[in-house]
């Protein structure tokens, strides 16, 4: 899978550990000893990916007048996710945010897979899905326990202005966007309709580049376990192609999105269908965005998808004046 999104021209592959925690691989029957060496593995697998598909690239002969493969150029990124409480619990509390925990129960809860992605040798944590204002100061707090670690933080929105559990978004976004190694802001899971709005509030208040990656339109019944339609709106590239031009340049798709998603997205960047971008806000500044430095803005783009309930995608990194695509698988 991950080598699928990296064909497709993604920039940063987006690890397969969002739902995982050691406790509850234990409970499927892992044993406690094994499950952080299985957890890491989820890092190991994207970064084995990286590697082979920078080994081909390596060994192409380009031919005369061929274009170059999708993303070209520059390594990409593997970025460990890191999901909410809610997704743990498997009961659409994610969506809410409504855990009734303090922001330390709520550090405790990810002190113990934030450590083990950390090292586990991302290039940086994509801290996901993060419906409630507790929840990121519950994970800033993990940041400043851990040394050496940057982060992306994205929040899971229910309209064009609030978080899941009501908070403003301008309030998480300038929160995030305070802390010296939170190296973009923004929101995933979110329906597409709403993508253009989040992206001008999110990157005015935080200073950062902005990240966004909404989901395809459809909502998540976590009672029912099954998707349903959304509200008639912005399709997924209309959501994503507003978000762009609001100044986002970290860019992808969430749930219910695939490789298909992520390769139109590079043809339209790179085709320049939506113009260069110069004349839109940039959330930090133009140039490389560069996680293992402060922020000084990028662009990016990028893909989540869903194999069953939840997979991660991917993303590709390209060059400073080519867009971003980024995968969670």
């Amino acid at each position: 899978m991950h080598a699928a999104y990296l064909e497709a021209g993604a920039d940063v592959l987006v690890t397969a550990s969002y739902q995982a925690t050691v406790e509850g691989l234990v409970r499927a029957g892992v044993t406690r000893g094994a499950a952080p060496d299985v957890l890491a593995s989820s890092t190991r697998l994207a970064v084995e990916a990286v590697e082979a598909f920078e080994a081909e690239a390596a060994e192409e002969v380009p031919r005369a007048g061929a274009s170059p493969r999708p993303g070209a150029g520059s390594r990409p990124l593997v970025a460990a996710s890191v999901g909410p409480y809610g997704a743990w619990l498997a009961d659409g509390s994610e969506y809410d945010g409504r855990y009734g925990l303090s922001a330390a129960e709520l550090a405790d809860f990810h002190r113990e897979r934030y450590r083990l992605l950390a090292r586990s040798g991302a290039d940086l944590l994509a801290c996901e899905t993060i419906p409630s204002m507790v929840e990121v100061e519950a994970l800033l707090r993990l940041l400043d326990e851990t040394a050496g670690v940057r982060c992306w933080m994205s929040v899971t929105c229910r309209d064009g202005r609030r978080m899941r559990d009501g908070t403003p978004v301008e309030e998480a976004a300038a929160v995030a966007g305070a802390h010296d190694r939170v190296s973009a802001v923004g929101f995933n899971c979110t329906e597409p309709v709403f993508a253009g709005e989040l992206a001008e509030r999110i990157g005015g208040s935080s200073g950062r580049p902005v990240v966004a990656y909404p989901n395809s339109g459809e909502l998540w019944d976590g009672r029912r376990k099954r998707w349903r339609r959304g509200e008639e709106g912005a399709s997924w590239i209309d959501g994503v192609e507003s978000a762009w031009r609001a100044g986002a340049r970290i860019l992808g798709g969430c749930c219910r999105t695939g490789p298909a998603e992520i390769a139109e997205l590079r043809r339209r960047l790179e085709h320049g269908d939506w113009g260069d971008g110069s004349e839109h806000r940039d959330g930090g500044g133009r140039g490389a965005w560069d996680p293992m430095r402060p922020p000084c803005g990028s662009i990016w783009t990028g893909s989540r998808t869903s194999a069953g309930r939840r997979s991660k995608q991917s993303a590709r990194r390209s060059s400073p004046t080519s867009p971003r695509a980024t995968r969670r698988s």
